[in-house]
């Protein structure tokens, strides 16, 4: 009870920080337990679409729903995480997604990166923390990529104010 009532207090300073609350993430994890432990944790926080599958082939027949954030295990029994991250950064590679696993092979972590993940957690006690701060990076990388739009018309001004 002490450890969920300091977890809250922890959720309720964290909630007022910038997060990417308007996007749809999806939790693909076989375990239900810890699906439904994550997406509590995501709702505690202000995120409102959330959509979660227990296996990879399911959550891959739901990809035309266009995701902006996937949580993604890596240990299922018909397809791993790397099989199904490799099918979504084919489908769209604009797709933020992390690798939650038990695995600590440090060779498991390294093929995510490198086929796209945008980071890997390592399944334990701060998990949620993990993931609270993995939100966190992708929104100010979503902040820095709007930052970096040009509107046409401004770069089309500025080119003819080169002449």
């Amino acid at each position: 009870m002490k450890l969920a009532q300091t977890w809250s207090i922890k959720e309720t300073n964290k909630s007022t920080m910038s997060l990417p609350l308007n996007k749809k993430i999806f939790i693909v994890d076989d375990d239900p337990f810890f699906v439904a432990m994550l997406e509590q944790h995501l709702r505690n926080l202000g995120f409102e679409q959330i959509s979660s599958y227990h296996e990879g082939q399911d959550f891959l027949n739901h990809l035309t729903d266009a995701p902006d954030i996937v949580l993604l295990d890596y240990s299922m029994s018909t397809l791993n995480g790397l099989e199904v991250l490799k099918k979504i950064k084919r489908f769209d590679p604009n797709i933020f997604t992390v690798l939650i696993s038990a695995q600590e092979n440090l060779q498991i972590a390294v093929n995510a990166l490198k086929y796209g993940a945008f980071d890997y957690i390592i399944k334990g006690d701060d998990t949620l923390e993990k993931t609270f701060l993995v939100l966190k990076k992708i929104n100010t990388v979503l902040d820095l990529l709007s930052q970096r739009r040009v509107d046409p018309w401004k770069k089309l001004l500025g080119f003819l104010h080169f002449f």
